[in-house]
């Protein structure tokens, strides 16, 4: 998969209103190397595998809805040739896909739920707002950042301002790597993040930072998702700032989001500090996925 890549992707995903984050080219491109991506085009359906030592598994086939009967059987027959002895399963499924996965004729499929990775999405109104009680919290957090560094800098993130995300990345990736040493999503995210910089403009993202005295302390990118909701890729900041976290939340919604209904936020990946995070913006919905595998 290469930068080059991204119109092909942006055809079938533009084609195909998807509500879940990862189907945006710029989620796979960052991911593909850990994942070991691989991706074809046949017959206008767009087909997604990855793998590892363990299991053999393929994304939602995306085409149009006629077509996802066929897709299933062609996905089954590329893991069968592909697989060995490794597992089987769909993964990262949208529930009308699942739906067609129920009345597949020639096999049978267990699917469940994965809440570890549901989607948060919030109205974006209610992220720039910060109004009535339930965000009390969130903008007495804003109000006290404003009130300390009265002379932060909230800017559009473009080519002048890159190399001071990049310094920000590499602080924030030390730190972590130190807490975490046996963690290889740090180093794996930290790469992505400075890869999708080499070509930012190429993927047509926004993105924000807060700086103060002219040094990075917040950066953020993200994209339209579909034709109501942008989707947040990337949100790191320096924790030592006060109410830091709720200012590019806040800024990056408002300046360049605020003709969007909703904004996802992606998944908590099961960690809790993370999950709690995400909570306490009062998501309005959650984005349900599901994984799907062969009954024995």
């Amino acid at each position: 998969m290469k930068c080059t890549d991204k119109p092909i992707f942006d055809k079938f995903f533009a084609a195909h209103y998807c509500e879940i984050s990862d189907y945006t080219f710029t989620n796979l491109f960052m991911w593909r190397e850990m994942l070991n991506l691989r991706w074809a085009v046949e017959d206008d359906v767009l087909y997604i595998f990855s793998f590892d030592a363990e299991g053999f598994v393929a994304w939602q086939p995306i085409g149009a809805e006629e077509k996802m009967q066929d897709a299933i059987t062609k996905t089954l027959q590329v893991a069968n040739e592909n697989r060995g002895d490794r597992k089987f399963q769909f993964v990262v499924v949208e529930k009308n896909f699942a739906d067609e996965l129920a009345k597949y004729p020639h096999a049978k499929f267990i699917v469940e739920a994965d809440p570890d990775n549901f989607d948060y999405v919030y109205l974006s109104q209610d992220l720039i707002n910060l109004s009535g009680r339930k965000f009390h919290g969130k903008k007495n957090h804003l109000n006290a950042f404003k009130k300390e560094y009265p002379n932060a800098e909230y800017l559009p993130i473009t080519e002048e301002i890159i190399p001071k995300c990049r310094e920000e990345l590499n602080i924030w990736a030390k730190v972590h790597k130190r807490e975490n040493p046996d963690d290889p999503f740090i180093g794996y995210e930290q790469a992505a993040i400075h890869e999708i910089f080499d070509h930012f403009d190429r993927f047509k993202l926004k993105g924000g930072a807060i700086l103060l005295d002219g040094k990075v302390v917040a950066f953020t990118f993200g994209e339209r998702l579909n034709s109501d909701t942008a989707v947040i890729h990337v949100e790191k900041a320096d924790p030592n700032v006060r109410g830091i976290y709720a200012a590019i939340n806040q800024n990056f919604v408002e300046h360049e989001w605020s003709d969007m209904i909703y904004i996802n936020r992606e998944e908590d990946m099961g960690i809790e500090g993370l999950r709690k995070a995400k909570e306490s913006y009062r998501p309005v919905k959650l984005i349900e996925k599901f994984n799907a595998k062969l009954a024995e």
